[in-house]
C-alpha cells in the first residue's frame, strides 16, 4: 500500500511538473497580468529611475514592449534590479519572466547557461574610460594601473586579455555592484574603469562631478551585442520576445511611427497592412491577437524612436547611432521579412 501511495505521488507530481511545463511562460504572464523584467537600474540609457519614479531606458522599453504585444498594455510591467552576478539566477529561478539587463550575447551564455537571446537591441564594444590627469593615451600606457571592474562580466575577460597582449600589469578592483564601482572610480579608488563605451558615457554623465576631466581612450575590444535573454525550453516565449524586437525595427524601416501608425492602418501597402495586422495571420502564428505589433509602435515606439529617447539628441548622452542604425542607414539592425 505504500508502495502503491508513493508511485501516486510521484505520478501526481509529475502531472503537476508537466502542466507547469505546458503552461509556458506566456501563459503564467497572463495569468499574473504583470511581465516581470530583470534589468540593471542604475545605466542611463539602458535602465534606471528618472526624478519622477518612472523607469527609463531601452532595456525598459524592451520589456514595455513585449507587455505591450502579449498583456495589451506596456504599463504592465514590473521591474527587479539586478547586478552581473545575479541577473542570470533570478532568469534560472523563475523570479523573472525575461531578462534585459543590457546582456552581451556569447556562445557559451547561450548554450551552457541554458538561456536563448532574442536579436541584438544595443551593439556595443568594450573601452576604457581613465582621468585625464593620468595623461595616457592608448591602452598601452596603463601598465601597472589599478583597474575597476564588475564580476563575471565580458568586461573582466577583455581587461585579463588585453592587459596579457601587451605583456602589461594591472591590479583589478572586483566591485559587484555597479553604483559602488562607479563611486570607487570617480573617487579615484582605481585608475581605470572597464565597461562597454556605452556604459561608460552613461556612469560619466551621471556620476562625475566634471565630466570633461574623464576620457574614454581610443581603442576598443571584443564585440558586445546585448539583447533581451530567455530561458531555454520554451520556443513560443522566445518567438514572441524575438518577433516584438524585429517589429520595432521593421516599423522604424517602413516608416511607422508611435506618431503615425494609426493612420498606417489605412495603408494600402499590402506589407504594412500584414504588420499592423489589418490582414490576419502574424498574430495567429505567434498565439497573439492580430494587434500585438500595432500596439508595441503605438505605446512603445519604433527602433529609432526607442533610441533617439533613450540615447541620442532626446536624451541626457547625445550618443550617434553609428552601427546601431538600420541596416539601410550603414548599421546592424535588420529585420527578416513578416510574411
Amino acid at each position: 500500500m505504500r508502495i502503491s501511495y508513493a508511485i501516486a505521488a510521484a505520478a501526481m507530481l509529475g502531472l503537476a511538473l508537466a502542466a507547469d511545463a505546458a503552461a509556458g511562460t506566456l501563459d503564467v504572464v497572463k495569468q499574473r497580468g504583470t511581465l516581470i523584467c530583470g534589468v540593471h537600474g542604475s545605466r542611463a540609457g539602458f535602465s534606471m529611475v528618472d526624478s519622477q519614479s518612472n523607469w527609463t531606458g531601452l532595456d525598459v522599453d524592451t520589456c514595455r514592449a513585449v507587455a505591450a504585444a502579449v498583456l495589451g498594455d506596456a504599463g504592465k510591467t514590473q521591474y527587479v534590479k539586478t547586478t552581473a552576478q545575479t541577473r542570470f539566477t533570478v532568469l534560472q529561478t523563475g523570479e523573472v519572466d525575461l531578462a534585459t539587463n543590457n546582456i552581451t550575447i556569447t556562445l557559451t551564455r547561450d548554450t551552457s547557461l541554458g538561456f536563448n537571446f532574442a536579436p541584438a537591441t544595443f551593439y556595443d564594444a568594450q573601452g576604457f574610460m581613465v582621468p585625464k590627469k593620468l595623461n595616457a593615451r592608448s591602452v598601452k600606457d596603463l601598465d601597472g594601473a589599478t583597474v575597476c571592474v564588475a564580476p563575471g562580466t565580458t568586461s573582466e575577460k577583455v581587461v585579463a586579455d588585453v592587459f596579457r597582449r601587451f605583456n602589461m600589469k594591472y591590479t583589478p578592483i572586483v566591485i559587484d555592484k555597479p553604483t559602488e564601482l562607479s563611486q570607487a572610480f570617480f573617487s579615484g579608488r582605481c585608475d581605470v574603469n572597464v565597461q562597454t563605451t556605452s556604459g561608460l558615457s552613461s556612469q560619466r554623465a551621471i556620476f562625475a562631478k566634471d565630466p570633461s576631466e574623464y576620457v574614454i581612450l581610443p581603442e576598443v575590444y571584443g564585440k558586445d551585442p546585448m539583447g533581451p535573454v530567455m530561458r531555454h525550453g520554451d520556443e513560443q516565449w522566445r518567438d514572441i520576445v524575438t518577433w516584438v524586437v524585429y517589429a520595432m525595427m521593421e516599423a522604424e524601416e517602413i516608416d511607422v511611427s508611435s506618431a503615425n501608425v494609426d493612420e498606417k492602418l489605412k495603408s494600402a501597402d499590402p506589407a504594412i497592412k500584414r504588420f499592423l495586422g489589418v490582414t490576419p495571420g502574424l498574430g495567429k502564428a505567434l498565439g497573439l491577437d492580430e494587434q500585438w505589433a500595432y500596439r508595441v509602435i503605438k505605446q512603445v515606439g519604433n527602433m529609432g524612436e526607442v533610441y533617439d529617447r533613450n540615447f541620442g539628441a532626446k536624451s541626457a548622452l547625445k550618443l550617434d547611432r553609428g552601427i546601431n542604425a538600420l541596416w539601410t542607414k550603414g548599421g546592424l539592425m535588420y529585420a527578416p521579412p513578416f510574411n
